[in-house]
């Protein structure tokens, strides 16, 4: 058996976690295994492709990142090309990933990715290529799994960050906002805000009125707490209104987010009169040492990953169903994505604590 492993999307810690555990379980089992640098793209380009064997991923479980490099541009179904005109258009090279995984004598594929490399995973799937995913996205918003795994990571990360910035925030009585990741959900806002004990959190699930929040920053000025804490999902938007753009999408890319923050503490100053600050975490979510449950998940997810190849469970994706590992069809994680339920625990936690949601 000759397994190749890619990585693709933004990355997260525990990538190389995967791999090491992909590659000892294959090597094992006697297989050959090959890594597919820079996503699906390596298999279009050449000098992407690199063996993998047990020295590659020596000591590579508590190292964040991804040895085999990623990116969330290139999309195979969706190739940016240059026309003859200077204007940028798409082609689809579909095709040719699946003859250059026949060229290289592949038998299955193992793509990690979070929404949209799943996706494309999932179209590759269709036209016949063996593949088994694994679920990776610090945003906790696949479907099909309950958690993937960065997404502790990037939740200490950013508590780490909240419980700094209280101590600035009450001794200038200042308002700060921190602005964290999540595109479509809010998990990473409202685990590290409740954590961080934020008096407001903002997330894409529940779009927010800026009265309700002045009102509740004027409800802590009343009883003598003359500062706040907002922790703001990038996603999150207001009531009739959209999220905010950094950059517009490119051919073979996304949309990129960025800014809710400022526009909030903006608002947030010309209605309360209180003094505000931004702090933007940005990619420092991404980076770092993954935390023991981070490295313990996806070193779980490696392992099934190739008992599936082993069984032969293609079109499938490796998911937690604690304390299991399960498969799950890849076409049914692709449907969507699973966003905070707002009847769930936690939000009523929230809210019995006095949090303002921006409802």
């Amino acid at each position: 058996m000759r397994v190749a492993i890619s990585t693709g999307g933004g990355d997260a810690p525990g990538l190389n976690a995967v791999i090491r555990a992909a590659v000892l379980s294959s090597l094992r089992r006697g297989w050959e295994v090959l890594g597919i640098r820079r996503g699906f793209g390596g298999f279009l380009e050449d000098d992407q492709l690199v063996d993998l064997g047990r020295e590659s991923v020596s000591g590579i479980t508590h190292v964040g990142g991804t040895i085999l490099g990623t990116t969330n541009r290139g999309n195979p179904l969706a190739w940016p090309v240059t026309r003859p005109d200077g204007s940028m258009g798409e082609v689809d090279r579909s095709d040719e990933v699946l003859r250059a995984f026949e060229r290289l004598g592949l038998q299955a594929l193992i793509v990690v990715g979070g929404d949209g490399t799943l996706r494309i995973a999932n179209a590759l799937s269709q036209k016949g290529l063996p593949i088994v995913a694994v679920p990776k996205t610090i945003d906790n918003d696949v479907r099909g799994t309950v958690v993937t795994f960065g997404f502790d990571t990037a939740v200490t990360t950013a508590t780490d960050a909240i419980d700094k910035v209280h101590s600035t925030a009450a001794s200038h009585e200042r308002v700060l906002v921190v602005e964290v990741m999540g595109r479509h959900a809010g998990w990473i806002a409202l685990q590290s805000g409740l954590a961080g004990t934020a008096h407001v959190i903002l997330m894409p699930e529940i779009p927010y009125d800026i009265s309700k929040i002045c009102a509740k920053i004027r409800e802590r000025e009343a009883e003598g707490r003359r500062f706040a804490v907002v922790v703001v999902a990038e996603g999150a938007r207001p009531k009739d209104g959209a999220a905010v753009l950094k950059e517009e999408a490119v051919p073979g890319g996304i949309a990129r987010l960025g800014g809710i923050g400022e526009r909030v503490a903006a608002e947030i100053e010309s209605c309360s009169g209180k003094e505000t600050r931004t702090v933007t975490l940005g990619h420092l979510q991404r980076g770092g040492t993954p935390t023991a449950f981070d490295r313990v998940l996806a070193l779980r997810f490696g392992a099934a990953a190739v008992r599936a190849v082993a069984d032969g469970k293609f079109g499938h994706m490796v998911a937690l169903d604690p304390p299991l590992i399960k498969l799950v069809p890849l076409g049914d994680a692709v449907t969507g994505w699973t966003g905070v339920p707002l009847d769930g625990d936690t939000i009523c936690t929230a809210r019995e604590l006095g949090v303002c949601l921006g409802d």
